[in-house]
């Protein structure tokens, strides 16, 4: 059952992958290396294998720009910002999570989602 758990916890991190690398852009331009650092510093496991595809299609998507920056150790640097475009699609993206974990905590027994008690009926006035 362990094998099976962790299956579906990998599939949860990359499913909240892109939610993740935006929400980490909101706060600062970023590039690739520190951006791993930052998931890892989260507790999500993170591969350049998995994250540069990810970059790629998000920058083809116009949610994402960058900008090269002269490094002090080694080459420059790709920085990543987010878009006009990505801070809205970030916002859809935060009410969708917002939505979910509301959901998942009513299942979970965490909050009912209605009162205990149903509304009492009023009969209209004649």
């Amino acid at each position: 059952m362990a094998t099976t758990i962790e299956n579906i916890r990998s599939q949860m991190r990359k499913g909240m992958l892109e939610f993740c690398v935006l929400l980490l852009l909101r706060q600062r331009d970023a590039y690739a290396s520190e951006m791993i650092e930052r998931l890892k510093a989260a507790r999500l496991i993170v591969v350049e294998g998995t994250l540069y595809p990810l970059l790629t299609r998000l920058k083809k998507d116009g949610l994402l720009g960058y900008r090269w920056e002269e490094s002090t150790q080694g080459p420059p640097r790709k920085y990543y910002k987010l878009t006009p475009l990505g801070e809205e699609f970030l916002a859809d993206l935060t009410l969708a999570w917002q939505d979910m974990a509301t959901s998942v905590s009513i299942l979970m027994g965490d909050r009912l989602p209605y009162p205990t008690e149903p509304p009492t009926q009023t009969s209209p006035e004649s």
